[in-house]
């Protein structure tokens, strides 16, 4: 196996905001048309900024939305509305369709060269092109995001999950090396099919990112009474990857949409997850630069006015919503400890922790008491998740 790793090569020292830098919200997965998603690219484009957010990824399984691409519209009378809003919103000169003998409609779909003028705004909404490099192991599910990737790549294949895993990621990097654009991937829902073990990800090299909640109904986020969720993964890769002097990895949430047309929670419907990423600018260098240093935070609901890390102290302060309460959970475990533990629970809008230096590293949950609308599961309530620190010398 080859092993590349030319990227991400120290490890982040924590939240270091200062005043000219912002919060740019965003989703890097989710689905449409031009793969295995029920929408057109633009009326995604229009749910999402029209609900604050600031960067999408359309991250369609094994293509990049260029070329030629005509689909079948969906019979289902759903779909068929659908269509007559897409036709409505943007015109008949903007939309270019064909019927067939069976009287069946194909809608030639728009590329992020056609649609990107509509939506893009500086300071205000971003499109970065995203790939969900698609694979397998055997009857196991090795899904892949690449960020800002500027070139497709097709799937690698390998002789184990990790060889898949470690294969894909490799051809990230490489791109990222020869193009000098910034990227990189993240593994996506890896309880999905329970195709990648915590065990898997503990041997690739180069990971920075990877889902900690995905809100696809399938993935399996809290996993069951024999395997563990993406959370205590998250613990037991930060242990591992620690203690072997590689970098932080840090817990992203997505909503992984397929689904716009009809909203239900067995759906993969638009808004479950996103994140909160602060940085000089809206663009793909300042986000991936800040994202890579640990300057963004995952929610499903739950909003910060401010994070910081300084002199070995995590404060957060809750953009708190009047009658919502909050719980706030510092987790981490010390050098010598093999699981990670709660360290300290407070129930405020604010909190802080200072992480000693024989603790390995620290992260917190935010529990609300407001319910998830329309969630990944019934009961869940929304939560951010921030992402992990180690001490300062």
């Amino acid at each position: 196996m080859r092993i590349l790793f030319t990227v991400f090569c120290c490890v982040v020292q924590g939240f270091a905001f200062s005043q000219d830098l912002q919060w740019f919200k965003g989703n890097t997965h989710t689905h449409s048309y031009w793969s295995d998603g029920d929408d057109f690219p633009e009326m995604i484009m229009d749910w999402y900024k029209s609900r604050g957010y600031n960067f999408i990824c359309l991250s369609d399984h094994n293509v990049l939305i260029e070329g030629e691409k005509w689909k079948l519209l969906p019979s289902m009378p759903s779909h068929q509305r659908r269509f007559e809003e897409y036709v409505e919103k943007f015109g008949k000169d903007w939309v270019v369709y064909r019927t067939d003998t069976a009287g069946r409609i194909e809608i030639k779909l728009k590329t992020l060269a056609e649609y990107r003028p509509l939506y893009e705004e500086p300071g205000k909404l971003l499109i970065i092109p995203a790939e969900e490099i698609t694979d397998h192991f055997e009857r196991k599910p090795i899904h892949i995001n690449a960020i800002n990737v500027q070139e497709l790549i097709k799937p690698q294949g390998g002789t184990s999950v990790v060889d898949v895993m470690q294969n894909n990621l490799n051809q990230v990097y490489d791109q990222r090396k020869r193009t000098g654009q910034p990227m990189f991937p993240h593994i996506n829902h890896p309880n999905f099919g329970w195709a990648i073990t915590v065990d898997d990800m503990k041997q690739i090299t180069g990971e920075r990112f990877f889902e900690v909640y995905n809100g696809h109904p399938l993935v399996h986020n809290y996993g069951d009474s024999l395997r563990m969720g993406t959370e205590q993964m998250w613990d037991e890769l930060l242990i591992d990857y620690l203690t072997k002097g590689k970098p932080l990895i840090f817990g992203l949430a997505t909503d992984d949409a397929h689904h716009y047309v009809n909203f239900a929670i067995e759906q993969s419907n638009p808004g479950r997850g996103f994140i909160m990423v602060r940085a000089k600018a809206l663009t793909p260098e300042a986000l991936i630069d800040a994202m890579e240093r640990g300057e963004f935070y995952s929610s499903t609901g739950v909003l910060l006015e401010d994070v910081s890390f300084k002199k070995n102290r995590l404060k957060i302060e809750i953009k708190a919503e009047q009658n919502v309460q909050y719980t706030i959970q510092f987790f981490g475990a010390r050098k010598n400890e093999d699981r990670a533990h709660l360290v300290k629970e407070i129930r405020k809008n604010s909190a802080s922790f200072k992480i000693s230096k024989d603790m390995l590293y620290v992260r917190a949950r935010i529990v609300s008491s407001k319910p998830k609308e329309n969630p990944f599961q019934e009961g869940d309530f929304e939560t951010a998740w921030i992402q992990p620190v180690v001490p300062q010398l």
